[in-house]
């Protein structure tokens, strides 16, 4: 089943248009908060949670399916995609890198330039995080009710809220080239993309 979950009636009325399901929540700190109310109001009640958000308008669906047979098979509770970092990525603060032990849990999210190296050049193991995150409901319900972290609030990031309170983020590779809309160019980016048919 897919849902827009919104508190916006505006978004709620264009998705209606389009054709899709809507749940209406309340006010939610994160996009995470968001879906765990909206997932509570689902009957049934998903198996698992697949969080896309709204400022990655052009994922490709194998990506998603990636993400969801990587919680099939792994056993994870959380789950998130990483993708390779385009030119120019690696400085800009609306690109989140993420960086992973040896397993492919993440270690570190941030919006600055991750791994820091002695050479010139971003390090070759940074890679961008995807903005889409796959849990099990029972994990969703768990993370929604941990406070926000310190280095959450600092970083503007939810996913660390997860990593400051002792649970794994599984980290999924991606070829997917799409990327987040941030800011008025990246609007215009992807207007232009799927004008072009993308």
């Amino acid at each position: 089943m897919v849902v827009v979950a919104t508190d916006d009636e505006r978004i709620a009325a264009a998705a209606r248009t389009a054709g899709a399901e809507v749940v209406m929540t309340g006010p939610a700190e994160t996009g995470t908060d968001r879906v765990a109310m909206a997932a509570r109001a689902m009957l049934p009640r998903p198996t698992m949670v697949v969080n896309l958000q709204g400022d990655e308008p052009l994922m490709e669906p194998a990506a998603i399916e990636a993400l969801v047979h990587a919680m099939d098979e792994g056993g994870s509770e959380m789950a998130t995609m990483a993708r390779p970092l385009e030119a120019g990525e690696w400085e800009r603060p609306e690109v989140v890198k993420v960086v992973t032990d040896r397993s492919g849990h993440a270690l570190y999210f941030s919006r600055a330039p991750i791994p820091a190296r002695r050479e010139p050049g971003p390090s070759p193991l940074a890679r961008a995080h995807v903005g889409m995150y796959a849990y099990t409901p029972a994990f969703l319900e768990r993370f929604a009710a941990l406070q926000p972290g310190r280095l959450e609030r600092e970083e503007r990031l939810e996913q660390l809220r997860a990593l400051e309170h002792g649970f794994r983020i599984r980290v999924v590779d991606t070829t997917y080239s799409g990327f987040g809309v941030d800011t008025e160019q990246d609007l215009e980016r992807a207007r232009a993309l799927v004008a072009a048919g993308r």
